[in-house]
């Protein structure tokens, strides 16, 4: 098996196994509880609170656990306009968003709820920071823009957008999705500038179902989940421990490791391009040299990019069309569509995602397999 899937989702490793199975077997009390194996359970929570603030520049009670990106984006933008109705209810994000964030947008809408304007991207897949802050308005209450994009890997300029979200409005929120940044570009919170920031844990090494937001300190939300008042009356809810311990151990070894993943990966990043370069008529999408090093995002006109992934599936190479999150659509991909990839590339177009276990010889033998399928399926296809 050769798995190239991994923005979809990585394989839990193997030291961060180790620490969710003692935290299931052993450390196996509710934090909340008052006596001994109560508190054990409280330490694990804030030492992983602890690991994921340093990772991103900040303080341990400006991190929230939820269950994963979704919600931490949920929250962040429900929240936000709940805790901003009387300034207003509008709302700017980029066209690329993730569909945690654009699928918010729309049912707000229809709800009426919010308003919101969707910036558009350049052929690379990347928004224009002018653009994003001449999309504001005077009842604008958030600005979020993703840090990586999860299917062609364009690194957003955060940095610089908060800054012009913040020079034409202090009060606006800026709120990024980092699920896909954290671990492969720098994450720090107060160089990004970024006042609410959201994370995963399953993209790195840690096990699904846990996730995080940080909210800087002083910024309001209203909670979604109310009940015991868990996580500082922001998440209530029974602290999900072994995944919080898993997610803070895989994100400490991602800060740790981070230089040499993302060099091994920006390694088998260009040998794998320059391997699909000789398949006919193969179309790069975006600038995957300039992106993160970890996605690259190739079409392949004449073949259908579900079919392909089934095709290389059969053979024990496992890669993706697109977000995984809605991969079982059969929709076009919004990203695709709003960089303006033509139809035919879209259709085909595989997207093929690093983690922290992969090797030349794998992606030697993707490519291979690759080259193979393409030509197989374009023997069937009709003019």
């Amino acid at each position: 098996m050769i798995y190239l899937d991994n923005a979809a989702t990585t394989r839990v490793m193997p030291e961060v196994a180790q620490v969710v199975q003692q935290a299931m077997t052993e450390t196996f009390g509710n934090p909340s509880s008052p006596y001994t194996l109560g508190l054990e359970a409280e330490r694990l929570v804030r030492q992983a609170r602890e690991a994921i603030a340093g990772a991103l520049g900040c303080h341990a009670d400006e991190v929230y656990f939820t269950s994963g990106g979704t919600e931490a984006d949920n929250l962040a933008i429900r929240g936000t306009l709940q805790a901003k109705i009387r300034k207003g209810k509008h709302v700017v994000a980029s066209a690329v968003e993730h569909a945690a964030v654009l699928e918010t947008l729309r049912q707000l809408a229809q709800l009426d709820l919010c308003e919101y304007t969707l910036v558009p991207p350049d052929s690379t897949g990347r928004v224009a920071p002018e653009a994003v802050a001449a999309a504001m308005r005077e009842d604008t209450v958030l600005v979020t823009v993703m840090a990586v994009n999860n299917e062609v890997g364009t690194i957003q300029p955060v940095a610089e957008i908060a800054r012009l979200v913040k020079e034409r409005d202090p009060e606006v929120y800026f709120h990024s999705d980092a699920v896909q940044a954290l671990g492969k570009v720098s994450c720090r919170v107060r160089e990004l500038g970024v006042d609410l920031l959201t994370i995963s844990g399953h993209k790195l090494g840690a096990p699904k179902g846990v996730g995080g937001l940080y909210c800087r300190a002083g910024v309001r939300l209203i909670s979604q989940i109310t009940g015991g008042g868990q996580e500082r009356e922001l998440r209530s809810g029974t602290e999900n421990v072994p995944g919080i311990v898993g997610f803070g151990k895989a994100v400490a070894l991602a800060a740790e490791q981070m230089a040499e993943r993302t060099q091994k990966w920006r390694r088998l990043q260009e040998r794998l391009l320059a391997l699909l370069k000789e398949i006919p008529d193969a179309e790069v999408i975006g600038d995957p040299l300039a992106n993160s090093p970890h996605i690259l995002n190739v079409g392949f006109p004449g073949v259908r990019g579900e079919v392909l992934v089934h095709a290389l599936a059969a053979e024990g190479l496992f890669v993706s069309t697109g977000s995984a999150c809605s991969s079982k659509r059969d929709v076009a991909s919004h990203v695709l569509k709003a960089m303006k990839v033509d139809p035919e590339v879209s259709q085909g177009s595989i997207r093929i995602s690093f983690g922290w276990e992969n090797t030349v010889e794998e992606v030697e033998r993707a490519a291979e397999l690759i080259g193979k399928a393409v030509r197989e399926l374009r023997r069937f296809q009709r003019y």
